[in-house]
């Protein structure tokens, strides 16, 4: 399968709604089940047996070559190509084709946690003959997202921008497949959107646009929110991927981490490399980075903890995102979406959403 398809993954994105995490590190590059986002990404490609991939990258481009190199690690050729000016999706894809000799073009958002089989997207695009396959998952509240109705034939007939009253509970899931002369044919060197022209486009043009709908595991991990919760859908093997093998559970503690007495992990919670977790702490879908510590009795609740950040004891962090090597302060709680900057000290008790201390 390697030779007659590529892979292209766009990982440009600032990654502005994961802010301040995002400061320091793209979106794809930070800790999720204990690995880069990017990392389950590619093993679910190279467990599809296609180990050639471009990585279309624009904000800090640099950290993608520094950790990954030429893919050797993960037995992949992996080469990058950077973005001067943002092009858009349909832009980044057409900024890659110099890259491109495969006649079949399977592209990934970098953002996005799937669960389907890549294999079987690619295998309705060949069987199809279509110029363009769409992974379309189905969902239960449609109205967010961008619906895209197919026929009984499984062709897609429409593209449509969210709206209150959807025809179709079937929305872009952000994976395709492009015959490699469709790419050709996006305009160069400006910002284009897949969405909003390419795939119009060749509808309007009659050509051949074809869904693989399905139901599987599916997540935009753009906000902390879903960042969290696909996190824990790693750890506990709700969402798949290869890089973490038979590793499933409750909580997944890094090699380095210390937890103390009658501390208690759930919820899918991850420890990372070199972290402290505290004497009766309880850390319920947490997401800690690598050398954090969480103190004595702290509780930490939906919520990420940056590099290197503390937590005070008895301190209450729910729903929340702590930059790195951040200081909160003992008794403090920070609530319903509170975000600290890199490097903010907040003295002990210094934030309080009740009056008893």
């Amino acid at each position: 399968m390697t030779k007659d398809v590529q892979a292209v993954i766009l990982v440009g994105g600032k990654g502005t709604r994961l802010r301040p995490l995002t400061l320091s590190a793209p979106k794809p590059m930070l800790p999720t089940a204990g690995k880069p986002f990017l990392t389950h990404l590619l093993s679910r490609i190279k467990a599809a047996g296609i180990d050639d991939v471009v990585l279309g990258t624009s904000f800090k481009a640099e950290v993608f070559e520094e950790y990954y190199g030429s893919g050797e690690s993960l037995g992949m050729n992996l080469r990058y190509v950077t973005e001067v000016e943002p092009l858009g999706t349909g832009g980044g894809i057409r900024n890659v084709l110099d890259e491109l000799t495969a006649p079949d073009i399977l592209v990934f958002n970098g953002d996005v946690l799937g669960g389907t089989d890549v294999a079987d997207v690619l295998a309705t695009h060949r069987e199809s003959g279509a110029d363009v396959t769409l992974h379309l998952v189905r969902v239960g509240d449609p109205r967010a997202f961008g619906c895209v109705p197919t026929d009984a034939d499984g062709r897609v007939t429409a593209f449509l921008e969210k709206t209150q009253d959807p025809p179709t509970d079937q929305i872009n899931a952000g994976t395709y497949v492009f015959k490699r002369e469709v790419i050709e044919q996006i305009p160069a060197g400006r910002p284009v959107s897949v969405e909003r022209e390419v795939f119009p486009e060749l509808l309007a043009r009659g050509r051949h646009v074809q869904g693989h709908v399905d139901q599987s595991y599916w997540r935009d991990m753009g906000t902390p929110e879903d960042f969290v919760r696909g996190s824990a859908d790693l750890v506990r093997g709700i969402a798949p991927s290869p890089a973490l093998g038979d590793r499933h559970g409750e909580y997944l503690v890094q090699d380095g981490a210390k937890v103390g007495k009658g501390a208690l992990l759930i919820g899918g919670t991850v420890v990372g490399a070199g972290a402290t977790v505290g004497r009766r702490a309880r850390l319920d879908g947490a997401v800690v980075f690598d050398d954090a510590v969480i103190d004595d009795g702290a509780v930490v609740e939906r919520s990420i903890v940056g590099r290197g950040a503390r937590i005070g004891k008895r301190a209450l962090v729910r729903d929340t995102v702590i930059g790195d090597n951040a200081v909160i302060g003992a008794d403090c709680e920070l609530l319903r979406g509170a975000r600290v900057w890199p490097d903010v000290e907040i003295p002990d008790g210094g934030i309080r959403f009740s009056t008893d201390v």
